[in-house]
């Protein structure tokens, strides 16, 4: 903090030295007094970024004294202007007050003086050589370099205040996206285990043989469960990312214990990438709870194939689908949203001959 104090400063003791320079060199006139208006107008401004207002203020009131007695009025305006930028870029309230102080210190004294001294406001047609002098010329040029710097620290302050909204909107869309992955990495774990437990609970009440069958699966499922949670909490935790992806085997064979017959083909997904190998695992479990909502299915048939660019799946069954849509809501719409992550391709329904079917394709990354 302190280094980049020092560093502004540095930056503008230049032009500090340039005003108090210009105000001794171009007017010189013998005593003191002199060199210390000088130093009023002019070396204020090397801090003008660290205390911009004092600094304007004490600006301002030299400016009003050089009016009056005659002397840096040339380099007045530029010194005002100058002092008058990080004020006007600090706030809307800051730059208001500051554009009618600076406006008021320049023109002020010389229109008064002009008025009161009975001079002429406009030149007449024999003096037009001196029309470069006239007060109103000389508070047309003054208002033009006071306005430019306020106009100029305006600009800078209007940008700035957009770019932070955007970082603000950017920030605030990533939270949501993070606050929706979570939302649908719980329901993909806890929603396709919980599906599995209510089904063989169901179940478990209408067996006289081996009741005891269901509950043991039960309770696999829900130790699985309960690992799956972990995971998801784990990969929040961690930096790094999420975990990897669990064997497609295992999501296979917990559907085969809800009592319908899968068969998959799985080509070798090694050349895949992570993430998209996340999503299908994803995808593949949401299809796979649907697959045991469907009144009738016994049988499914999911399909993994990997092409030179392309993961595709499919999952196939012979049951129907319900025809009212589930209370959750993240599931077709968490499917959806994970392969349009990838810019893929996903289409749901039922068959022609009967059945329904998922299928999506995942491009790989270019």
């Amino acid at each position: 903090m302190v280094f980049w104090r020092w560093a502004l400063i540095g930056a503008d003791v230049p032009a500090a030295a340039a005003v108090v320079a210009a105000v001794v060199l171009m007017r010189p006139v013998s005593g003191g007094w002199v060199w210390c208006l000088a130093a009023l107008l002019g070396l204020p401004l090397a801090v003008r970024r660290c205390w911009p207002v004092p600094v304007l203020g004490i600006v301002l009131a030299a400016a009003g004294a050089t009016l009056i007695v005659g002397v840096g009025t040339e380099v007045m305006v530029y010194a005002v202007a100058f002092a008058l930028y990080p004020v006007a870029l600090s706030s809307a309230r800051a730059a208001s007050w500051g554009l009618v102080g600076a406006l008021a210190a320049v023109l002020g004294p010389g229109l008064l003086d002009a008025l009161v001294a009975g001079l002429p406001v406009v030149p007449a047609r024999d003096q037009v050589e001196s029309f470069t002098t006239t007060p109103v010329t000389v508070a047309v040029y003054s208002t033009a370099v006071i306005a430019g710097s306020w106009a100029l620290a305006w600009a800078v302050r209007t940008r700035r205040g957009h770019t932070a909204q955007l970082t603000e909107l950017h920030t605030a869309r990533a939270v949501a996206e993070e606050r929706l992955r979570i939302a649908r990495d719980v329901h993909d774990v806890v929603g396709h285990n919980l599906s599995l437990i209510a089904m063989k609970a169901a179940v478990a009440h209408h067996l006289d043989t081996d009741p005891q069958l269901a509950l043991r699966v039960i309770e696999q499922v829900s130790r699985a469960a309960l690992d799956d949670v972990r995971a998801v909490l784990g990969g929040l935790r961690d930096a790094a990312g999420p975990p990897d992806a669990p064997d497609l085997e295992q999501l296979v064979e917990e559907t085969r214990a809800a009592g319908i017959a899968v068969t998959i083909d799985r080509e070798d997904l090694s050349s895949a990438p992570s993430g998209l190998r996340m999503s299908a695992h994803r995808i593949l479990q949401e299809a796979l709870t649907n697959v045991r909502r469907h009144a009738g299915a016994t049988h499914c048939r999911v399909t993994v194939t990997v092409a030179s660019d392309t993961l595709d799946l499919t999952v196939l069954d012979d049951g129907v689908a319900p025809t009212t849509a589930g209370p959750a809501g993240y599931g077709l719409l968490g499917m959806r949203e994970r392969v349009a992550m990838h810019s893929g391709s996903l289409s749901v329904g039922p068959e022609p001959g009967g059945g329904f079917a998922v299928r999506a394709t995942l491009p790989f990354p270019t």
